[in-house]
């Protein structure tokens, strides 16, 4: 079990010493019950806003929930700012997001039972003996004291029995969840990310209030939706995640577009319907480092097939859905308030995402034009795409060959060439400095210099050049070309092992 950190600690007792309960609370009792750093701590009291700010005279507090943020000084991310939060109890929420009223000076348990699910509903803290809250299961655990940083005993208030669930992997809402739900429509898509995040179920009655609330989801801002979505996006279980989604109902209210796939069968080059494939090859992606806009850009790359097909399967097309696939990635990505340089990048991939290579018709000049309209700095993540896309076809070899050929052509075409330019002289050097006469000579010494400098790097100065030209150019042209050719078409030779090597083909 992770110990509590010198900073919570030190929150902690400043506030029992004056007379306070105090507990860590939520989501980081969760995470150090599964043995994880959490990403965040929160922290609940018996004081008052106000007693909390003279407490920690280093804070800020501008909500209408008792939430005082308070700045420890630590250069840990996690724990710069830590926010404590008085016990309280929340009236009805109209507007589905917001209490309209919020009471303080309630118990613990109170506090704990107006929270999400029972894995987020226990508090962590270091009390006098007292007797158990109604129902509660309280526990005595011991945290690691490393140095004298954490403590030696702990109590967990559990009164509605999350630590069992969190063995048991079940994701449950506290109390009756149809009302949890009403309270805070984005519970209806956390309890979809604490499931695969966590690698957990939906409890039966929570999974059943979730899909007929479902529709409450187009009540909550797109900001608070992207936020959640991108968790679901960038976890190890992305597929099961959007499968998720779909089965209770919010993927609708997310994502409609995506929703439009499912059963459109798709042609004889794919085993899946268009929804399955494009949530197939996120899982694919999501099995690696892939970055968000990446990840984005695979679960939307045929995002358009279903608005451009033209005919049933097997003989089903698809013409143009790249193109408009690219359109719809930017307004769906556009309306989910993704940052700008998101969008763009999301959208370019999809774009270009259909190309053909098939190895010995496509010339060095075609991956030229590939790599131009793409862009360069772009050229990996398309692949990324592509092979998450290919996966997501039922092909069963990780990294085709016909992948690791275009890799091999772009990376050859993208090094800069073997060329006289590399020269630390130039022909005008030498007409000027030489006294030597504009003509095919001057290039031809200018190879052998070259031929040289890739033999032994350390030659390529201005004083060793210019000296060696004035030897060179009382040799007759014939003689000087062939000096020179046999060298630097074997460095070209070794150049294209190189990098063939490196891609396998």
């Amino acid at each position: 079990m992770n110990q509590m950190t010198v900073e919570i600690t030190h929150i902690l007792e400043k506030l029992q010493n004056a007379g306070f309960e105090a507990f860590a609370v939520g989501g980081c009792v969760r995470d150090i019950l599964r043995s994880v750093e959490p990403n965040d701590w929160d922290v609940t009291t018996s004081a008052k806003p106000e007693e909390i700010q003279k407490l920690f005279p280093k804070n800020f507090y501008n909500n209408n929930f008792g939430t005082v943020t308070v700045l420890t000084g630590s250069n840990k991310d996690n724990l710069k700012e830590v926010e404590i939060t008085p016990y309280r109890t929340d009236s009805v929420y109209s507007d589905q997001r917001h209490p309209d009223e919020v009471k303080f000076g309630v118990s613990l348990e109170d506090d704990l039972a107006r929270r999400d699910f029972t894995v987020n509903a226990m508090a962590l803290g270091q009390t006098p003996p007292r007797l158990p809250l109604s129902g509660e299961e309280t526990t005595r655990k011991s945290l690691p004291d490393k140095g004298g940083r954490g403590w030696v005993s702990s109590q967990i208030v559990d009164p509605f029995g999350g630590q069992k669930d969190l063995v048991n992997k079940i994701i449950r809402a506290v109390g009756d969840p149809t009302k949890r739900f009403s309270e805070d429509a984005l519970r209806l898509l956390r309890a979809v990310r604490f499931a695969v995040t966590l690698g957990m179920e939906i409890e039966p009655e929570t999974l059943k209030a979730l899909k007929e609330q479902s529709n409450a989801l187009a009540h909550v801002s797109q900001e608070r939706i992207r936020d959640e979505f991108v968790k679901i996006v960038m976890c190890p279980m992305a597929e099961q995640g959007i499968n998720l989604l779909l089965t209770t109902g919010l993927l609708q209210y997310i994502i409609p577009e995506l929703v439009e796939g499912v059963g459109v069968m798709q042609n004889h080059h794919h085993i899946y319907s268009v929804y399955d494939h494009n949530v197939k090859s996120l899982g694919f992606s999501a099995g690696t480092k892939d970055e968000l806009h990446v990840r984005l850009a695979v679960l939307l790359h045929d995002v358009a097939k279903p608005r451009t097909k033209v005919g049933e399967s097997p003989e089903a097309t698809f013409y143009g859905h790249d193109i408009v696939g690219g359109r719809m990635t930017q307004k769906i990505l556009t309306r989910l308030k993704f940052p700008k340089e998101i969008v763009d990048k999301a959208s370019h991939l999809v774009r270009h995402h259909l190309f053909n290579y098939d190895i010995g018709a496509v010339s060095e000049a075609g991956v030229r034009r590939l790599l131009k309209r793409v862009g360069p700095e772009n050229f990996s993540d398309l692949l990324k795409v592509r092979m998450a896309e290919r996966l997501g076809s039922g092909v069963p070899k990780a990294r085709p060959y016909r992948l690791r050929h275009l890799e091999f052509m772009a990376e050859k075409v993208s090094r800069d060439p073997l060329s006289t330019k590399m020269l630390k002289i130039n022909g005008h050097d030498m007409i000027n400095e030489l006294k030597m006469e504009p003509g095919p000579k001057i290039g031809a010494i200018q190879e052998v210099l070259l031929a040289e400098v890739i033999k032994d790097p350390a030659l390529n100065t201005r004083d060793y050049l210019m000296d060696r030209a004035k030897i060179l150019m009382n040799e007759e042209l014939d003689e000087l070309r062939k000096k020179s050719q046999d060298t630097i078409v074997e460095k070209q030779l070794e150049e294209e092992k190189e990098i063939k090597r490196k891609y396998h083909v």
